[in-house]
């Protein structure tokens, strides 16, 4: 059930200008009967002003007349409060990353200059200003700002910082890069891997044991054709 965009205000407002029971107040803010009963007693830690639920278009007083009338009567709100959405603009960044932003924003000018400001500001959470400043070297702090990874700062995700960058790569009209940074690693595996099962056939080997039973111990070649 829809409830009032301030329900403990609202509670008040209904308590002083309504002779509406403690039990339909409270049904109808959503709020426990107690609380109701502590706004009305002036026992509530702070003391609210009332919000009228007729200016804020939510209940009518026929519908007010219906609830007085008939203590079981179950009050209907004449409609939800909008919910309060995101607009657009630069995200939000906790107090204690937003020193981090310059470095981060030199990290993304030295390894991606082809990103414009508006999509570092909006990825960052910053102004053009500060971003202009960084660029031209001309901001107050330039001496003390390095350049680091926003993403290692916790300043966006790898996939969003991913996104832009291919996103400008492509309007740039350059080649999006591909990240080989695992492909040693992964070389080194194989190699690892193809060297275990090769000794581990020599040990059996050299134990008399065939290569049949070997697998049958539970050693699977992860090299071999199915």
């Amino acid at each position: 059930m829809a409830q009032p965009l301030m329900p403990h205000a609202t509670a008040s407002w209904l308590v002083d200008n309504t002779a509406l029971s403690f039990e339909q107040i409270a049904e109808f803010c959503g709020l426990h009967i107690l609380e109701i009963q502590a706004i009305a007693d002036d026992t509530a830690a702070t003391k609210l002003t009332g919000r009228d639920p007729l200016r804020a278009h939510e209940l009518t007083q026929d519908e007010i007349d219906k609830g007085q009338a008939d203590p079981n009567y179950r009050l209907k709100i004449l409609k939800g409060p909008e919910q309060i959405r995101r607009t657009k603009g630069p995200r939000y960044t906790p107090v204690s990353k937003r020193q981090d932003k310059p470095d981060g924003i030199a990290w993304i000018i030295r390894n991606h200059p082809e990103i414009s400001d508006g999509a570092i500001g909006n990825l960052i959470g910053t102004t053009r200003t500060t971003i202009a400043a960084i660029r031209d070297r001309s901001h107050w702090n330039i001496a003390n700002i390095t350049p680091k990874d926003p993403v290692t700062l916790g300043l966006c995700s790898q996939r969003e910082l991913d996104a832009i960058v291919a996103k400008a790569a492509k309007a740039a009209g350059i080649e999006a890069p591909v990240d080989n940074r695992l492909e040693g690693d992964r070389a080194a595996l194989i190699t690892e891997l193809r060297a275990q099962r090769e000794q581990a056939v020599r040990d059996a080997e050299n134990a008399g044991i065939a290569e049949t039973e070997l697998e049958a111990r539970g050693f699977e070649d992860p090299f071999k054709r199915r």
